[in-house]
This record gives structure tokens, C-alpha cells and sequence, in this order.
């Protein structure tokens, strides 16, 4: 079975259809999906929570959908609306058994918003909450065109208010260069792959996926965005991470299958989870 490393089944594009979304998701073999809880803001930060508590305990039911966990965290660009209650507010979702990461946090320069300084001292305070939790945390990292700013400063933060604490994590959707993804995986950290791995325009990423060790590999689709081949332009879903997972498995020489079970492993591993989630 697969697993969803990242997906926001708490958009609105999937109201009124989540449930069909999820059992597509079952049927074409996904066994587990970690829904990303920031919402559009702190105040929705519980929605994803929420969604795993309706779904969950369905999988031996019929129409059957995946294993739901689900994350907490507060996105770059809204870390200036985390005041003291938001932050007590994702604090107190990371002690909830279902809520099994932080994130996703981190930094972005690509898009104008919060200011770069916010940012930052938002994401080393979450850091620091998730580390009281012992939570796993999920980094987006999106620089400006020809800019390493966005990673170096990533990494550097991670570096010195990650690394020590020895959980972990994991690079979501991932689209640096060879030296980031070591750089992230000296801290711990595990790459995970969208769908922008099938694109014809991406070959400089699959040269990059084909270097990473089997055994810090993740697939994601990050619905409802960044659809994979066949279906690039359409609302994504869980399902098609199968494409991903694919691809993957195509770069290095083995089975779908095999690729399926060896990204499995590796989520259950870093999240401390039993074995067939």
C-alpha cells in the first residue's frame, strides 16, 4: 500500500466530495494519507483533525477510504496572525494522537507577504513547540527565482534549532538541488516528491531523486495542487500518487510495488508507527 505524505484534504475543493475522493484513493491502493492541517490561518488549523476523526475507522467499512493522520502547523505566510492564542491553539492540536506532525511551516520568498523577519522567528518558535511535542515537522521551503536565500536560510535555521533535537522530518514537495536535499537529510530529514517529478520540464529534480537513498524517500501529491502526468491542470487528488510513486520507481530501477512498500516503511519509521498503516 501507498501512502500520501502531504495532501490538504481540507480545501474547498473537495467539499461535498471527500468522501469519494477517499475511497478513489483506497481503490488505487493508498492505504494511509497524512492530511495537512494550516488551513487558510491559524483559525482553521484544527480542520484536518477534524477530517481524520470523521473518516477514520471507515477503512473495513464500505465505500472503504484510507487511514487518515492528520498535521498542525501554521504556513509562512500566515505566521503573522500567530499571537499567543494561535500558537497555545497548535501547541494543544500536537498533543492530540492523530495530529502525529507539525507543519507545514517553514519559510517562502516567492510570494510577497510576510515580512522575511516574522516568518522566520514564527517558524523557530513552531519549531520549538513541535520539539516539545516530539513531533516530526513538514518544511516548505519556496524561494524567488534564482534566489538560494529562501533554502539558505532554511537550512541554517533548521541546522541550529532542528538538528539537535534528533526527530526529524520531512522536505515537502521538494524542488532544490543535490546539496539542499543532503544538506537536509545530514539533519535528519526525509525528501518527499509531488507530482512536478513527472513534468518534462523537470529533469534537473529526477536527477536529483535518483541520488537520494531509498530510505529517506517519500511521494506526496500535495492535493489539491501540482497534479502529475497524465492529469497535470486538474485538481489532484490522493489517488495519483500513484504516478508519483511510479516515476520514483522508474528513476531507480524497481518495481511500483517495491517503491510503494520502501516509502511506506519510511513514513512509519519516522512517524514510530506500527507496520501496514
Amino acid at each position: 500500500m501507498l501512502v500520501d505524505s502531504h495532501a490538504h484534504l481540507d480545501s474547498s475543493r473537495y467539499e461535498g466530495e471527500l468522501a469519494e475522493v477517499l475511497h478513489r484513493a483506497w481503490e488505487a491502493g493508498v492505504g494511509a494519507i497524512l492530511a495537512i492541517g494550516i488551513g487558510e490561518g491559524p483559525a482553521e488549523m484544527h480542520q484536518a483533525l477534524d477530517i481524520c476523526r470523521q473518516f477514520n475507522g471507515q477503512s473495513a467499512a464500505e465505500p472503504a477510504v484510507p487511514k487518515l493522520y492528520a498535521s498542525a502547523g501554521i504556513y509562512p505566510h500566515n505566521t503573522h496572525e500567530a499571537d499567543d492564542a494561535a500558537l497555545l491553539k497548535l501547541d494543544q492540536l500536537l498533543s492530540e494522537q492523530e495530529v502525529i506532525a507539525c507543519g507545514e511551516i517553514g519559510l517562502d520568498y516567492y510570494h510577497q507577504g510576510t515580512e522575511h523577519p516574522v516568518q522566520k522567528r514564527m517558524f523557530v518558535r513552531q519549531m520549538e513547540i513541535a520539539a516539545g511535542r516530539r513531533r516530526p515537522i513538514l518544511i516548505h521551503c519556496r524561494p524567488a527565482d534564482g534566489d538560494d536565500a529562501c533554502w539558505n536560510d532554511t537550512l541554517a535555521l533548521l541546522g541550529e534549532h532542528w538538528g539537535p533535537t534528533g526527530i526529524g522530518g520531512i522536505l515537502h514537495c521538494f524542488s532544490g538541488d543535490w546539496e539542499q536535499a543532503q544538506r537536509a537529510m545530514d539533519l535528519g530529514f526525509l525528501i518527499s516528491f509531488a507530482g512536478q517529478i513527472t513534468y518534462p520540464k523537470a529533469q534537473a529534480l529526477r536527477d536529483v531523486a535518483v541520488k537520494v537513498p531509498l530510505d529517506r524517500l517519500l511521494v506526496e501529491t500535495d492535493a489539491p495542487f501540482l497534479a502529475p502526468l497524465p492529469n497535470r491542470g486538474k485538481r489532484n487528488e490522493s489517488a495519483w500518487v500513484a504516478d508519483t510513486a511510479d516515476a520514483l520507481a522508474t528513476l531507480h530501477e524497481m518495481s511500483a510495488e517495491e517503491m510503494a512498500d520502501i516509502t511506506t516503511k519510511n513514513f512509519e519509521r519516522l512517524f514510530r508507527l506500527a507496520p501496514n498503516v
